[in-house]
């Protein structure tokens, strides 16, 4: 499996950050307004956390669709991502509006075990954080 990369970059005469995945996909990453020195210019990480467990399993249940030469149609995905004291405490996705419910059952389990995303903050992934400058 290839490592997956992004790289952010502050964005001048503000305190957001621009980031960049591949070279075409770019979010912006920002506090709401008001809040350490946030405009509310963009996404926090929260929102980003959401938005890749979501993602996620919307790409890997088509995934599995195809893998099973199935259509499982429109469907849509709420993420809830709890956070108390600044830690998560909960993560919880909720699968509506499914034209095929009956394929969304029975290809959900697979996705959740095929979901990196999810299997990563299941299992407390490790993170590692350095300083470039602290590298050399």
């Amino acid at each position: 499996m290839p490592v997956l990369s992004a790289t952010f970059d502050a964005i001048p005469e503000s305190q957001a950050s621009l980031g960049r995945a591949g070279d075409e996909h770019t979010v912006i990453v920002d506090r709401p307004a008001g809040v350490a020195g946030g405009q509310g210019r963009g996404l926090n990480g929260g929102q980003l956390l959401a938005l890749a467990v979501g993602g996620c399993l919307c790409n890997d249940l088509r995934y599995l669709a195809a893998e099973h030469a199935v259509d499982l149609g429109a469907f849509g995905i709420d993420v809830d991502v709890n956070v108390e004291a600044g830690d998560v405490t909960a993560v919880h996705a909720t699968i509506r509006d499914a034209e095929r419910p009956d394929l969304i059952v029975r290809l959900l389990p697979l996705a959740e075990e095929a979901s990196t995303i999810v299997r990563a903050v299941r299992s407390g992934a490790p993170v590692t954080i350095t300083h470039a400058a602290a590298e050399r």
